[in-house]
């Protein structure tokens, strides 16, 4: 084949990018509500600075300013809150289910609330404490930690943390959750 058949083909062949996270379409919406700001990097940590290796596998715990709640993002699978005072409690959110599915079928009161890698955001219960580290860094308000398909932060309206594979998040006070992700302002301070 010729040097010019070869540029050819290769000038007419489909491109092909491969990469670690998978692509995702920008959701279509049947509602008014306009679509959330694209995520920012104004405010991001070093991630490295939260990592711990519990059983070996490295996972990134933070609690927040006040130390009510502790968080955790386990690479490519989840991140989620809890109490940190009361892991295995209610975590006495406004809204927070009275049971939910424990996996096993049975109904059982949530302690956690948790968003998969592409799943929606949930209110969980777990039998041992998923998101807790006994010195765990905080993380400080309008501070942004996002590491292997996650991203969390503090402000003052509450916890948010979201999937960066789906787009799906939470935010949370204990005045009220919300399904969706809440991203620091890129002028916040």
């Amino acid at each position: 084949m010729s040097a010019v058949a070869i540029l050819a083909a290769g000038c007419s062949a489909e491109r092909i990018v491969t990469t670690d996270e998978p692509f995702v379409a920008s959701p279509t919406s049947t509602t008014s509500e306009p679509p959330p700001p694209p995520p920012n990097s104004a405010h991001l940590v070093d991630a490295f600075d939260y990592v711990a290796h519990p059983d070996g596998s490295a996972v990134y715990f933070f609690t927040t300013p006040s130390g009510r709640w502790a968080c955790a993002v386990v690479p490519r699978d989840k991140a989620g809150c809890q109490s940190a005072a009361s892991p295995l409690s209610s975590m006495n959110i406004t809204g927070e289910p009275d049971t939910v599915d424990n996996g096993a079928g049975e109904q059982v009161a949530p302690n956690a609330i948790t968003v998969e890698r592409e799943g929606e955001p949930r209110f969980a219960a777990f039998e041992q404490p998923q998101f807790v580290l006994d010195d765990a860094k905080v993380l400080e308000f309008n501070r942004i930690l996002a590491v292997a398909g996650f991203r969390c932060n503090v402000q003052d309206a509450g916890v948010s943390c979201m999937s960066e594979v789906t787009g799906k998040g939470f935010t949370f006070a204990p005045e009220g959750f919300q399904p969706r992700y809440t991203e620091v302002p890129a002028n916040a301070p």
